[in-house]
């Protein structure tokens, strides 16, 4: 049996003992059938998701890296807990935090920025960031350690307010200035609600392009707080900062507050597992897809016609929700629409793009999913034809 070391090794990678830049962006195979790239980052396409199950699998989970995916050595990781708002600082290594009780939760991992080419597509508004559709999400079944015990463990002081998780991935540079590594502090309420810290993923040691050796998993939380290649946990009796919550990640726009509002949790979206601008048969179709939401989905809808709206029947349930709903396919273009739970029918601008309120592929309407299926009509926004 070969060893994750011994793989790495004979693929010409080396293994550093905490953060790695000579790797690749991304290491594992990015084929255009499953993914679209963005620089360091690849979205899924969902026609890729179809048949797959619930749980996404890891060769088709996206990948969201502000840097490179670093390498580390595992022998020598260490999770340090510390800071005012404990009495008992931490170092564990991988194999401390294994012998720890584990628990395991479905959750879905999503970029807060998912969906956001939209708001220039659909609402003609001009965002910052990578453009995704709304391929930046994906689902998966995690197990590792509670972060509430770990805090208990380190003798979490009554005073404490917030936690610091740090990643070990390059340092962050834009615009010449150096942001650090990637970190945004977490209420310590929400540190103790339902937070793990992961070491495997789908039944499976965590991929490197997916935190290894361990990472923070926020159920319901833009993605951005779900720190990646954890190093370190900053438990502070004072109210914590960083780049990622002060500059990025903040809804700014006409309808917030000057200072803004903080991105924490996800919003509602749904999407169908078709590719953009799809081209499929006349005649009597089953149309597929997922919603999702922090609180759980209860109803999706579906209109072929622009017009009605048809219940679509789940087919699973958990992180998020598979559905399926009968289409009589008729010639000519179509625009597929899919709402969960009484979705907006329009996302509020904010200059950064995120929190998208929408689903499928007219995100910036919120309430609304359209997909092309054939390009013999051209259409101001996405449709389907056959």
């Amino acid at each position: 049996m070969i060893s994750r070391r011994g793989v790495l090794l004979a693929a010409g990678l080396t293994l550093l003992p905490s953060r790695a830049v000579a790797a690749p962006s991304i290491v594992k195979p990015l084929p255009a059938t499953d993914f679209i790239l963005h620089g360091t980052n690849a979205e899924t396409r969902w026609e890729a998701l179809r048949d797959t199950g619930s749980l996404t699998p890891v060769s088709k989970f996206f990948v969201r890296n502000h840097t490179s995916t670093p390498l580390l050595d595992a022998s020598s990781w260490r999770l340090r807990v510390s800071g005012s708002g404990v009495s008992r600082p931490l170092s564990l290594s991988l194999r401390d935090l294994r012998a720890l009780p584990s628990t395991s939760v479905e959750a879905v991992i999503e970029c807060a920025g998912n969906g956001r080419s939209f708001f220039t597509s659909q609402q003609g508004q001009s965002v910052s960031g990578t453009p995704w559709k709304l391929g930046a999400v994906g689902n998966a079944r995690w197990r590792g350690v509670s972060l509430g015990l770990l805090l208990r463990r380190a003798g979490l002081r009554s005073s404490a307010v917030d936690v610091l998780p740090s990643g070990l991935d390059a340092e962050y540079v834009t615009g010449g200035v150096n942001l650090g590594h990637v970190r945004r502090p977490l209420p310590v309420g929400k540190a103790l609600d339902d937070v793990l810290v992961a070491y495997e993923m789908n039944g499976a040691e965590l991929p490197v392009d997916h935190g290894f050796p361990a990472r923070l998993v926020v159920p319901g939380w833009g993605g951005i707080a779900s720190i990646k290649w954890l190093g370190s946990l900053e438990v502070s009796s004072s109210v914590l900062h960083s780049p990622w919550d002060t500059d990025y990640y903040r809804l700014l726009g006409p309808s917030y507050p000057a200072s803004g509002t903080l991105v924490t949790t996800q919003v509602a979206k749904s999407a169908f597992e078709l590719e953009w601008d799809a081209s499929v048969p006349a005649g009597r179709r089953v149309l597929t897809g997922r919603s999702w939401s922090p609180d759980g989905v209860r109803r999706v809808e579906v209109s072929t016609d622009g017009r009605t709206w048809r219940r679509a029947t789940p087919v699973s349930r958990g992180a998020w929700t598979r559905w399926q709903v009968p289409w009589l396919a008729t010639p000519g273009a179509h625009v597929l629409r899919v709402r969960a739970d009484g979705q907006p029918d329009e996302s509020p601008y904010n200059t950064q793009g995120v929190s998208v309120r929408g689903g499928g592929e007219a995100p910036g309407h919120g309430a609304l999913v359209t997909r092309r299926n054939s390009s013999s009509s051209a259409s101001t926004e996405p449709a389907a034809t056959v």
